[in-house]
């Protein structure tokens, strides 16, 4: 009896694996998907985000201990190097005129006279960013008066995947989260050297300049940045789905006269990982097939040692199938 029962599961044992080896590798039923070839522009681009900061931040600070006495400049002004853009004294004239000012406002005018006030001066051409004081706020020389920015830059990050293809000078897009419908034209100007990780990704800052600043640009505004690394403009193109290689040479399926599918060996270019370009092989008129696999038999329960599902034949009647 056991001599049976083992030669049972045996066979069973044979039977499955050829069912699997056999059974389950038809010949796949190929339909394709035809597909125009198409002339537009194709650019391969980097996407990032950075933030809007100051190229050169330059602090002010007083010279002495003090009084400020006057500020001439609000913030988002902009200034030119050597101007006077504030006035202050310093403890000694700030007590001196005080006195005198109990005195008589000769008095006062003649210590005035006397003690000139310190003039405080732009040292770079640039933009008010902050203004931190207001006239007769008493200040230390530690105290920040006003900061001074000589043009604004956008500092994005960018993986250590993608930093190989940033260049220096190349061009790139910057939108602004709070002006989304407007572009800015800029260039890369600078790449750091040392990479910055965070939550174990590793980048590097690529600095980059507008071409022109806009007047709404602030500094802390947050930036969508692409990087254009090349754009070759009114090309042909064909969905990356559709090349194929044989032996490193690439080809696309065309249908030949017959309506069969058919090889077709191509010379591409470059491919923003959506579409390639087609330098020599196809022509405007040209249309591929991008190949759509299915299985045939699928979901038909082929399985032999499946238990068969359906409905009980009667005897001489009419069986019907339920929907469940």
């Amino acid at each position: 009896m056991k001599k049976f029962v083992v030669a049972g599961i045996a066979a069973f044992a044979i039977a499955a694996t050829l069912y699997f080896i056999f059974g389950r590798t038809k010949k796949s039923e190929v339909q394709y998907t035809e597909v125009q070839v198409q002339r537009t522009d194709l650019r391969l681009t980097v996407t990032s985000t950075g933030t809007v900061t100051p190229e050169g931040r330059i602090e002010m600070k007083p010279p002495v201990p003090g009084r400020i006495d006057s500020v001439g400049v609000r913030e988002g002004q902009k200034v030119r190097r050597g101007q006077i853009i504030a006035w202050m004294s310093s403890t000694e004239r700030a007590a001196l005129l005080d006195s005198a000012r109990a005195v008589s406002n000769e008095e006062y005018k003649r210590f005035q006279e006397y003690y000139k006030a310190t003039p405080i001066v732009a040292p770079v051409s640039g933009t008010i960013i902050l203004r931190s004081v207001e006239p007769g706020q008493t200040v230390a020389s530690a105290d920040v008066l006003l900061v001074i920015s000589d043009r604004l830059q956008v500092v994005a990050k960018v993986d250590e995947t993608d930093i190989a293809r940033v260049k220096p000078g190349i061009a790139v897009e910057v939108v602004l989260d709070a002006y989304p419908q407007e572009t800015i034209a800029a260039k890369v100007s600078n790449i750091a050297f040392e990479a910055k990780t965070v939550n174990n990704v590793t980048a590097y800052d690529v600095e980059i300049l507008p071409t022109k600043q806009p007047d709404y640009m602030r500094s802390g505004m947050t930036a969508n940045v692409t990087f254009v690394l090349k754009q070759r403009e009114d090309v042909l193109t064909v969905p990356v789905a559709a090349i194929q290689f044989k032996k490193e040479s690439p080809f696309v399926l065309v249908r030949d006269k017959q309506g069969k599918a058919a090889e077709t060996a191509v010379e591409i270019g470059e491919s923003d990982g959506s579409n390639t370009e087609i330098i020599s092989g196809l022509d405007e008129q040209s249309k591929v097939l991008i190949a759509k696999i299915q299985m045939p038999g699928a979901g038909k329960g082929s399985n032999p040692f499946m238990p068969a599902r359906g409905g009980r034949s009667g005897g001489g009647g009419s069986g019907k199938s339920r929907a469940h």
